[in-house]
């Protein structure tokens, strides 16, 4: 970040902090915007001089009524997030501005063409790649729908403002207006969100970034593509999709069912045909032109002076027909756009006769816009992913095995599965039989094949198999997807997520490939989930990744060895401790040949918010995502040496025992849920599905999902499912020898450079002596010791990472990042202290409304500090 970057950004924060004051001076007087900065600077004092002196800290937060706790922890965590929109602003206007002269695609096009990359390879490779973002609606976004719409329109208001000034009047009033209706709006949701009202901002996130931003991602990628290789894209290239969870992810989830999942398409469909319709209308008034080819003529029913509006208006009806169609129940009718050609088709044709007619630059405004759009998002806006759990399928065919006298289908073997499922798939009698009906569980999952099946999976993109162990887990859902009608194959995809999963992944692969049934029904190409969070959660972060690693080596090997086409599905999460990393390092730090033009990954949670909220931040993310996917087919990291395979190998087994025999000790889970808020954080409405799978009130980690699972660590200044286990493997002694392979590994192996960026990047939000004061109050003195231990290991480890990387502190290379976290410091810690006096008091017989409601605006607050939740 250069200095006039720097310096905008602090006058922005500025700005909007004052204009906070205000807003808060009008509602509770000056002396309480007094106390905030007296507050404030107080936890600013504590970080210039000295860290573990937080006394007179915490006896102002103290003195504090309830009435003023929240009203201050309020405070904090306005002044965080906009913080966070003044950075967002800044990100944005960069792109904005310099989109595609200075992007990453441009620069790596004239990098490549350096390299003696051809014309025609850099061309055809760009042409053939396909980058799936995937949305879901993993419950990490704490922010309400309603503030983010206000705070988008904020930083909209930001552009006016220039070195602490903000140019006109009426642009000040707009900005203190914006502001006052985020300080007098409740920042907590009182009710979880609905699948459906989960889908609904998916939608909206589509309707207001990307829908602006994939066309100008298009057209400058084609602009550079005419300059660096003299060729132009074809318009049906579609090289970013947008897929989504929200309302097919039913793992876990018992409130999506298959009349949610029929809803909610429903409803994709209605967005589309309205968000199209305001196209066609605008179209209608541009396109008023006579001169046209005869296939534009073809297309009218009679002859006419303006050929393309009576094209337009029988779009318009058919699009309006559909949009009715998408909110009711009716059946369809040949008078609606049910398929991707029925809009594209004559669009494309008025396209091709303006250019013919000399016309080209009306032709490439907002008609080119409209057919890319088409082109990405089809006429059902996104198409959704169904995933199920392995274990749910074999429950239904254990079911109907049972009442067709077959024997118990879940105590066979693997064999006698894939022989049954096998001997099935290709025998055309029914397997169902008509009428049959199982138990509840088993219909809600039979039902959602049916759902699929009926439409002929339009608007579905994949069924994902969580929990997949077998080739038995994908042949059941391809048998069951077959024997319920659908015609046309659908990719099944394995979800490999814990440790031995993983280390089986090729294996299970292997062995479904041999099977000619299969390799012919999946036609060349295959795809493949990575699960992130679990494993990480099972194995602990440092041996997960090395397991990730191997698993797409190996995958790549195979599906080579069988001349398929893989794609691999990245299921990653926000934080570290989920396989989160800067999207740019996390494509290129992939084995050699495992982003082979293809690439799917999750984005989930406050992580969509961050990274694409605004037209401007999604081209900055998706400029970033299609060129390392670019860079990583074109020029793939080297393969490891078999030097750092040894002592990848030697570390993650160390860092695995350490944290298996960290998390297995007996008081370790009392430790956790003491001294974190994780009991807590189960009051927050973050989401439709539940944060535990089974006992909601249970103490298992096993049965605790990843996300609360990183949360609380996050929230306490921790962060332990990031570094737990690799402080061990690290900090082991090393001989002269492996200490210059490592050396070697960090300057030449992308794979470990960023996991020790990443590492790095999270220790910099560790706090142990706030993590301390957690303890202090909240812990049982028997447990106290883990506590010690904990912060022992962090510093030890603190210090080896700086000893490893050559460096005196921790961001020593990366001052902007630095400044970022020293910005919120001062916002953050008196969250934190304020956290732990309400988790004291709301565990006592003190609690009471005003206190929960005080806590749970600490937890969002701080969550918007670390720019983190799970």
């Amino acid at each position: 970040m250069d200095e006039l970057i720097s310096r905008r950004l602090r006058h922005r924060v500025r700005v909007l902090g004052n204009l906070l004051g205000q807003t808060m001076a009008a509602q509770h007087g000056q002396a309480f915007v007094d106390k905030e900065e007296e507050i404030r600077q107080l936890a600013k004092t504590r970080r210039q001089i000295n860290a573990t002196d937080h006394s007179s800290l915490r006896e102002v937060l103290g003195e504090l009524d309830d009435d003023n706790l929240i009203s201050t922890a309020r405070a904090f965590n306005q002044f965080l997030n906009l913080t966070n929109i003044a950075e967002q602003a800044e990100v944005g206007e960069m792109e904005d501005m310099h989109f595609p002269e200075n992007s990453e695609l441009g620069n790596l096009f004239t990098g490549l063409l350096a390299d003696g990359v051809d014309k025609t390879t850099l061309f055809d490779t760009v042409q053939q790649t396909h980058c799936d973002l995937v949305l879901t609606a993993h419950p990490t976004e704490i922010t309400r729908r309603t503030l983010i719409r206000k705070y988008n329109r904020i930083a909209s208001a930001l552009h006016n403002v220039r070195e602490d000034v903000i140019q006109h009047r009426d642009e000040k009033i707009e900005l203190e207006r914006l502001i006052a209706e985020v300080w007098y709006t409740d920042e907590i949701r009182t009710e979880r969100p609905t699948p459906r009202e989960e889908a609904v901002w998916g939608y909206a996130v589509i309707e207001h970034s990307f829908w602006s931003a994939i066309p100008k991602l298009w057209q400058g990628l084609d602009a550079l593509l005419l300059q660096h290789t003299g060729q132009a894209m074809a318009l049906d290239i579609a090289p970013v999709r947008i897929s989504s969870w929200m309302g097919g992810d039913r793992d876990g989830n018992p409130n999506v069912t298959a009349a949610v999942t029929e809803e909610v398409t429903r409803l994709a469909r209605w967005m589309a045909a309205d968000l199209y319709l305001r196209d066609v209308e605008e179209l209608l008034s541009q396109l008023s032109m006579s001169q046209c080819t005869e296939q534009v003529r073809a297309l009218c029913p009679a002859p006419t002076s303006e050929p393309y509006r009576v094209i337009l208006r029988s779009l318009r009806q058919k699009l309006n027909s559909t949009r009715a169609w998408a909110d009711g129940d009716g059946p369809t009718t040949a008078n609606m756009i049910l398929y991707r050609s029925d809009l594209y088709d004559p669009l494309h044709v008025c396209f091709e006769s303006l250019h013919t007619c000399g016309m080209g630059i009306i032709a490439d405004g907002l008609l080119k816009e409209t057919l890319i759009r088409v082109s990405t998002f089809g006429v059902t806006l996104v198409d959704l992913d169904i995933r199920q759990n392995s274990d749910r399928h074999v429950d239904l065919l254990d079911e109907l095995t049972e009442f067709l006298e077959l024997g118990s289908y879940r105590e066979w073997s693997e064999k006698a599965r894939n022989d049954f499922l096998l001997q099935e798939l290709t025998t055309k009698r029914p397997l169902i039989p008509d009428g049959w009906e199982p138990g509840a569980e088993n219909l809600e999952v039979l039902q959602t094949f049916r759902f699929i099946a009926r439409d002929n999976a339009e608007g579905i993109s994949s069924y994902i198999i969580s929990m997949a162990k077998n080739p038995s887990d994908v042949l059941a859902v391809v048998l069951l997807l077959r024997k319920c009608g659908l015609k046309k194959p659908l990719p099944v995809v394995p979800l490999f997520e814990t440790l031995d999963d993983l280390d089986n992944a090729a294996w299970t692969l292997e062995r479904l490939l041999r099977t000619q049934w299969y390799t012919n029904y999946i036609s060349g190409h295959q795809q493949v989930m990575i699960g992130y969070s679990d494993s990480a959660k099972d194995a602990g972060q440092m041996a997960a990744a090395w397991a990730q690693y191997r698993a797409q080596e190996e995958l790549v090997i195979v599906a080579e060895k069988y001349s398929v086409n893989l794609t691999l599905f990245h299921g990653r999460g926000g934080a570290a401790g989920r396989g989160g990393t800067p999207a740019r390092q996390a494509i290129l730090s992939q084995p050699p040949g495992s982003v082979n033009h293809s690439m799917r990954v999750t984005e989930q949670g406050e992580m969509i918010r961050f990274k694409y909220g605004s037209p401007p931040l999604a081209l900055t993310n998706l400029d970033l995502i299609l060129s390392a996917t670019v860079e990583a087919t074109l020029r793939p990291p080297p393969q490891p040496m078999e030097n750092w395979r040894t002592l990848m190998d030697q570390l993650a087994d160390v860092a695995h025992k350490s944290y298996r025999d960290t998390v297995n000790d007996p008081q370790f889970v009392d430790y956790f849920v003491e001294g974190t808020p994780e009991r807590e954080l189960a009051l927050l409405a973050l989401g439709s599905r539940p944060a535990r799978r089974s006992d909601p009130d249970g103490r298992s980690l096993s049965e605790l999902r990843a996300i609360p699972w990183v949360f609380a660590w996050t929230q306490k200044r921790l962060m332990i499912p990031a570094w737990l286990g690799t402080d061990e493997a690290l900090s082991q002694e090393l001989s002269g020898k492996e200490f210059f392979v490592i050396q070697e590994m960090i300057n030449e192996w992308p794979f470990f450079q960023t996991q020790l960026d990443m590492l790095e990047m999270v220790l910099a939000k560790t706090d142990a002596d706030i993590a301390k004061q957690y303890d202090d109050v909240l812990v049982d003195p028997s447990l106290a010791h883990l506590g010690e231990d904990f912060r022992t290991r962090l510093a030890k480890l603190i210090k080896r990472l700086n000893e490893i990387k050559g460096q005196s502190e921790l961001l020593e290379q990366l001052p902007e990042i630095k400044h970022t976290l020293d910005l919120r410091h001062p916002y953050t810690d008196p969250l934190h202290f304020l956290q732990i006096e309400l988790i004291s008091r709301y565990r006592s017989e003190e609690s009471n409304e005003k206190v929960k409601k005080a806590l749970l605006v600490t937890i969002a607050g701080i969550a918007a500090g670390m720019r983190n939740t799970g």
